[in-house]
């Protein structure tokens, strides 16, 4: 849907595939290879590029070079490695804590030589969480050795007011993206507010799962009463934003060559 919408490029989230995938929530419980696997299934349906959490990488630098590789293996066109300390968990919800600047480093590093020496196409993200812990010039100044490291984007997670977000996409040279959470702890700014301040990535990684699960809700709330739930999507539309018509069309010609 995100392809047939026009988007350019999607954006594959840790914590809608936990709660997707697992029903559970983003808090390191998702393992590595069920990354891989739901990510495979995402890239394999879709022409668009598309990029993808990797979390902390799953262990230390060589945990991290496989996670680099196994996301290369299943279609990425990026792979977002971040400084979290394991187990991670939503960057906007409590409990947050991070490695060391020179932990956080490594990984990056041990994504970019994994890239690099396997001579494969796929951007690094480099996410940094510091900032909620440890202030932004701390979260600045890790994303600065990212870039300096071969990371391709800069991602620091959580800024806390627009002030904040103008000051790091002034301060960090680099291709940066922001990631809006509705009712998190990022002022939820529209794609052109965040143009006009800099960024040139936007994720909106819950806003989908988010309305997908109020209308689930309305729509069981509405079956629980003995009403017949309103406002659903024709089913023609289902049927064809799943493929059905391009499964029929296909279909016709191979029952035209057995004629």
């Amino acid at each position: 849907m995100v392809e047939q919408a026009g988007f350019p490029f999607t954006f594959m989230s840790g914590f809608s595939v936990s709660a997707a995938r697992l029903g559970l929530p983003d808090t390191g419980l998702i393992s590595y290879g069920e990354m891989i696997d739901q990510g495979r299934n995402i890239c394999g349906a879709v022409s668009i590029p598309v990029l993808g959490d990797g979390d902390t990488g799953y262990g230390n630098a060589l945990n991290v070079r496989r996670t680099v590789d196994g996301y290369i293996r299943a279609g990425f066109a990026a792979v977002m490695i971040e400084d979290q300390l394991s187990p991670k968990r939503c960057g906007h919800t409590r409990g947050k804590l991070v490695v060391s600047r020179a932990e956080a480093c490594e990984r990056i590093k041990a994504a970019v030589d994994a890239r690099e020496e396997g001579q494969q196409d796929i951007l690094i993200i480099g996410r940094t969480d510091a900032r909620t812990n440890h202030g932004l010039d701390e979260a600045m100044e890790r994303v600065r050795a990212f870039s300096e490291l071969g990371a391709d984007i800069l991602f620091v997670e959580a800024p806390e007011s627009s002030g904040e977000m103008e000051t790091i996409c002034r301060e960090v040279d680099g291709v940066h993206m922001a990631n809006i959470i509705h009712g998190g702890k990022t002022p939820a700014l529209s794609p052109s507010e965040l143009h006009s301040i800099g960024f040139k990535i936007a994720a909106y990684p819950l806003v989908l799962i988010s309305a997908v699960m109020q209308a689930m809700t309305t729509a069981l709330e509405d079956l629980q009463r003995g009403k017949s739930p309103q406002g659903l999507m024709p089913f023609e539309d289902v049927r064809r934003i799943v493929g059905f018509d391009d499964y029929y069309d296909t279909e016709k010609r191979y029952q035209r060559s057995r004629r």
